[in-house]
């Protein structure tokens, strides 16, 4: 990155605290609350109109499933299904984002002869 520093000055800290976490000493009960509470929240941001704000809620879903899937806390029939929920969740605020764009005339596209859509 520059002299005198490698990037395992930088992130090897870091690395090593988060993998404890992940395997120690993450509280497995608490992310299932998490999860649930995410995942809530992801819904009632769609339901107000919300995209982006839903959007982040469905990736703190992910990340939180990634941590129960990493710790095994989670089942190999249980996973399928929270995936399932994950990617629900996902392809709502994916469908939606675009219907908003499409509505918009989807301003930043840049159309075949090099102009933007106005």
């Amino acid at each position: 990155w520059t002299e005198g520093f490698t990037v395992r000055d930088i992130f090897l800290m870091p690395e090593y605290e988060h993998s404890k976490y992940t395997f120690e000493t993450s509280d497995t009960e608490m992310l299932f609350q998490l999860f649930s509470t995410y995942e809530k929240e992801a819904i009632r941001q769609m339901d107000e109109g919300l995209v982006h704000p839903a959007y982040d809620y469905v990736l703190k879903c992910s990340h939180t499933f990634n941590l129960l899937d990493a710790k095994g806390a989670i089942s190999v029939t249980e996973r399928t299904g929270y995936i399932a929920r994950v990617r629900n969740l996902a392809r709502k605020v994916a469908k939606t984002f675009y219907e908003e764009r499409e509505k918009l005339g989807f301003p930043m596209l840049v159309k075949e002869g090099g102009e933007a859509n106005e």
